[in-house]
C-alpha cells in the first residue's frame, strides 16, 4: 500500500511541470517588451512590403499611361512623315490643289495624334502616387501601439 500512496503523489520532476501560461496578464514586464518590439518588427515589415505593392502598382499604371503618350506621339509623327504624303498626293490624283490636300492630311493626322496623347495625358493626371493603404494602416498601427503603451 505504500508504494500506491508513493505514486499519486505528486512528482516534483521539472520536466512534468506545465508550461508557463500564455495568458499575457501572466507574462513578466521584459516577456511583454520582447513580444511587443518582435510584432512590432514584423508589423513594420508588413506594412513595409504592402507599401511595395502599392507603390509597384502605381509605377506600373504611370508607366502605361506615359507609353500612351510615347505611342500618340509616335503615331503622329508617323502620320506626318508616311500617310500625309500617301494620302496628300492621292487628293491631289483626285484633282484637289497640292496645298489642300497637303493640309487637309496634316489636320486629319494631328488631331488623331493629339487626341493620343491627351488620353495619356488625363490618365496621367488621375494617377494618384500616394499608397493610401498603406498610409491608413500605418495610422491605425500607431493608434494601436499607442494604446497598447497606456
Amino acid at each position: 500500500m505504500a508504494t500506491n500512496e508513493m505514486s499519486t503523489a505528486p512528482n516534483p520532476d521539472p520536466a512534468n511541470l506545465s508550461p508557463p501560461s500564455t495568458d499575457p496578464h501572466q507574462k513578466s514586464l521584459g516577456e511583454l517588451f520582447s513580444d511587443l518590439t518582435r510584432e512590432s518588427a514584423t508589423l513594420v515589415r508588413q506594412e513595409v512590403a504592402l507599401a511595395r505593392a502599392e507603390i509597384g502598382q502605381k509605377a506600373a499604371r504611370l508607366g502605361k499611361d506615359v507609353g500612351m503618350i510615347a505611342a500618340g506621339g509616335a503615331v503622329a509623327y508617323a502620320g506626318l512623315i508616311v500617310i500625309l504624303f500617301g494620302v496628300a498626293l492621292g487628293l491631289v490624283a483626285l484633282g484637289m490643289a497640292a496645298w489642300a490636300a497637303y493640309l487637309l492630311v496634316g489636320l486629319v493626322i494631328g488631331l488623331i495624334g493629339g487626341l493620343i496623347a491627351w488620353q495619356g495625358m488625363s490618365g496621367l493626371k488621375h494617377n494618384d502616387p500616394i499608397p493610401h493603404e498603406t498610409v491608413e494602416t500605418l495610422k491605425e498601427d500607431a493608434r494601436w501601439a499607442k494604446e497598447q503603451t497606456h
